[in-house]
């Protein structure tokens, strides 16, 4: 048998599968959600700080800048009707589930449709914490769960955890719905997978984490995994196809994505930008060589995941989510951030860290959170393009 199926031996077997409520969950994450709650804090107080040094505002760097622009749009004035030939510029590359929740609680809220998506953004982050220490902990305990929500609310693109940006929202159903798999309720993981995947273009990695794992559970006759199997894609293919009916032609999305100079190309373009920015550029950018260092750290920590032999479900969703990021031959620096929700890659060093001492415990995390910190106000203050 493949060593990628077989579960770790620490985790008793009806811990895995047994469907049973947690109602302790919220009391025994509350010292995980305390710490990422410090952990963003500190990134927003250097942002605001250094944009004071540089004479900007914070909230509309926060709330309308970039691809919260896109989705504030898509909220006002709906989604275009046409293919079009202008690049960069088709708003039918976004899905479309953050800016219906946008719209739908701005009209019976005050405010505007910006403050209420960075609102929307920062609730979601602290539902994804719970669930990346929901499943940390069922995994290897509550220590270990604490430390791997810290670890992400300061992985290195983090920033955009408190934007009006689609990673947090796409994050909390993600780990709920590989939470929902590992005790074995179908229906859930099944529901959360289909709004996934109609919240980013990797939701089809959170399609196929639950549909593999459902149909190895259909197979031990499971009630509930093979329907959950047949259901997971829905939303990703709900919107592919809707796209394509809308622009009359069966490709529609994957032409909306080729405007967007994004097409799949087995990672031919990030193996040439990586040779070109660590091998012959003398002044590589240092943001690109962040992103860079990123990428090939989250690939290595993908090799360790295998050979810690997490659960299936896991590696299915980190593998085709690196797949998905790493093969596009699009653009380049947004990457980091596009590996936000891939939080089960964070695992071996939580492991390593809730194993140690407190104090090199504390280095590593503070250390993790200062350096967060510091990126994100360089992403956003400091690059001149998108984070």
């Amino acid at each position: 048998m493949s060593p990628v199926l077989i579960p770790r031996p620490s985790v008793p077997a009806a811990r895995r599968s047994a469907p049973r409520p947690d109602p302790g969950l919220l009391r025994r994450a509350a010292p995980a959600l305390l710490g990422y709650l410090l952990v963003r804090l500190l990134g927003l107080l250097v942002l605001a700080r250094w944009a004071h040094l540089k004479g900007h505002g914070v909230w509309p760097t926060i709330a309308t800048s970039w691809d919260s622009g896109w989705y504030l749009g898509i909220a006002d004035h709906g989604y275009d009707h046409e293919l079009g030939t202008r690049t960069n510029h088709n708003n039918l590359a976004f899905f479309p589930l953050y800016p219906a929740m946008i719209k739908a609680v701005a009209a019976v809220t005050p405010g505007s449709r910006a403050s209420v998506a960075l609102v929307l953004a920062g609730l979601c982050s602290l539902v994804a914490a719970l669930g990346v220490f929901a499943v940390g902990d069922r995994l290897h305990g509550r220590r270990t769960g604490t430390v791997l929500a810290v670890l992400w609310g300061a992985s290195p693109a983090a920033v955009v955890q408190w934007m009006g940006y689609t990673e947090s929202l796409f994050t909390a159903l993600a780990a709920g719905a590989l939470y929902a798999v590992l005790s074995g309720r179908w229906a859930w993981a099944a529901g959360l997978a289909v709004a996934a995947g109609l919240t980013r273009p990797t939701g089809i990695a959170v399609a196929a984490a639950v549909s593999a794992a459902a149909l190895l559970a259909a197979r031990r006759g499971e009630r509930g995994a093979l329907a959950a199997a047949v259901a997971a894609p829905v939303g990703w293919l709900g919107f592919v196809g809707w796209v394509g009916l809308r622009l009359g032609r069966w490709d529609g999305y994957f032409a909306v994505q080729r405007t967007w100079e994004n097409e799949w190309d087995g990672g031919a373009a990030t193996l040439r930008v990586l040779r070109d920015l660590l091998v012959y550029s003398r002044r590589p950018q240092l943001f690109l060589v962040a992103v860079s260092a990123v990428l090939v750290l989250f690939a290595v920590l993908y090799v360790l995941s295998v050979a810690d032999r997490q659960p299936l479900p896991l590696l299915v969703f980190t593998g085709v989510l690196l797949l998905v990021v790493l093969g596009s031959g699009g653009v380049y620096f947004p990457r980091a951030r596009f590996l936000v929700p891939g939080f089960p890659l964070l695992l071996p060093v939580a492991l390593a860290v809730a194993r140690a001492r407190v104090p090199a415990a504390a280095v590593v995390l503070a250390g993790a959170a200062l350096s967060s910190a510091w990126l994100g106000g360089y992403m956003l203050l400091v690059w001149p393009g998108p984070p």
